[in-house]
């Protein structure tokens, strides 16, 4: 199986080494190059292609956020997942890294297995923040800022009512398994509805529809 290539971007040179050295030295793992701000981050990116970005989100120049949102848009940096590495964990913060295209998150206080394991679950595609942090996460955020509007973006109307159930189901934190479930459906079905409203919806990944099924009302704070 291939390595997982991961580009580190911290403005502090410390940190970038201590990460450095603990990809080295976990396996499936490589370092794709270093970057000290937001602008090197995402030039680094469009040369290296790496499968992961590590990014912080207070760095000189261009910030993480910034940063994520650039690479998340560009449409040969698709493949290209980011997870954010932060002593900020604010909410203002991990929100607005989700909403630009982030997969998740992680403090970096964390273990280092902990660090590992989040970059082999971002790869494979997951959001990183379990069920439960993501629903208490958006539920903070929509009462403090009432992210969701009364009235439905465009892009839902392009949604199947089947497929609007789903995207429901993944705002609650629901996993595919648990869909195909409670919807009587096959994980293959679920997982294909779950891809075509992301392709609808031009989301990242789930963390991306997590945030859509609040700001459209799908989901209300508390997860109903």
């Amino acid at each position: 199986m291939p390595e997982i290539s991961v580009l580190i971007a911290d403005d502090q040179a410390l940190i970038r080494s201590a990460i450095a050295d603990l990809i080295t030295h976990s396996d499936g793992l490589t370092t794709a190059g270093e970057a000290a701000d937001g602008y090197e981050a995402i030039a680094l990116a469009r040369e290296r292609r790496p499968d992961l970005v590590l990014m912080d989100i207070r760095m000189p120049g261009l910030d993480g956020i910034a940063a994520t949102r650039e690479i998340c848009a560009d449409p040969d940096l698709v493949a290209v997942r980011v997870l954010v590495l932060t002593t900020f964990e604010e909410d203002e913060y991990i929100v607005g890294a989700l909403r630009a295209g982030a997969s998740g998150f992680i403090g970096k206080g964390a273990e280092r297995d902990d660090i590992a394991a989040a970059i082999r679950a971002v790869h494979r595609g997951d959001a990183l923040l379990s069920p439960v942090a993501t629903r208490t996460l958006i539920d903070r955020y929509v009462r403090s800022e009432r992210l969701h509007t009364s009235e439905p973006s465009r892009a839902l109307h392009d949604l199947t009512e089947r497929e609007s159930e789903v995207l429901a189901l993944v705002g609650t934190g629901r996993s595919n398994a648990d869909i195909a479930e409670l919807l009587a459906i096959s994980p293959h079905t679920a997982k294909t509805h779950v891809n075509r409203v992301m392709t609808k919806l031009n989301a990242h990944d789930r963390a991306q529809l997590v945030i859509a099924a609040y700001e459209n009302g799908l989901v209300q704070p508390g997860g109903r």
